[in-house]
């Protein structure tokens, strides 16, 4: 089973073909192909760094699990509260 690892967003994550997972945003719309930068496509001794690509489908965008901020500071009369929702693109990998 080969696999290949991807960055997009700023991050790193491991892929094989067929499989549907969630990245940081990307605009485009749901059904487009995209194409993604591969770090190493391949495994053990037949693996190739560098200069890879990628093909996915765009199956939906979403947003994720609130996250709440809260700062405080001690006997200073200082509470901030906030509430973050981090947006996602689930893609679908074609082929390497």
């Amino acid at each position: 089973m080969s696999y290949a690892i991807i960055r997009t967003g700023g991050k790193q994550f491991p892929v094989s073909e067929g499989e549907t997972l969630r990245v940081p945003t990307i605009a485009a719309e749901e059904g487009n192909k995209v194409e993604l930068e591969a770090l190493v496509v391949g495994e053990g001794a037949d693996a190739k760094f560098g200069g890879g690509k990628v093909s996915a489908t765009v199956v939906g965008h979403g947003r994720g699990e609130k996250v709440i901020v809260f700062k405080k500071k001690r006997r200073k009369q200082y509470k901030r509260k906030q509430g973050h929702r981090q947006g996602y693109t689930e893609i679908k990998i074609e082929k390497f």
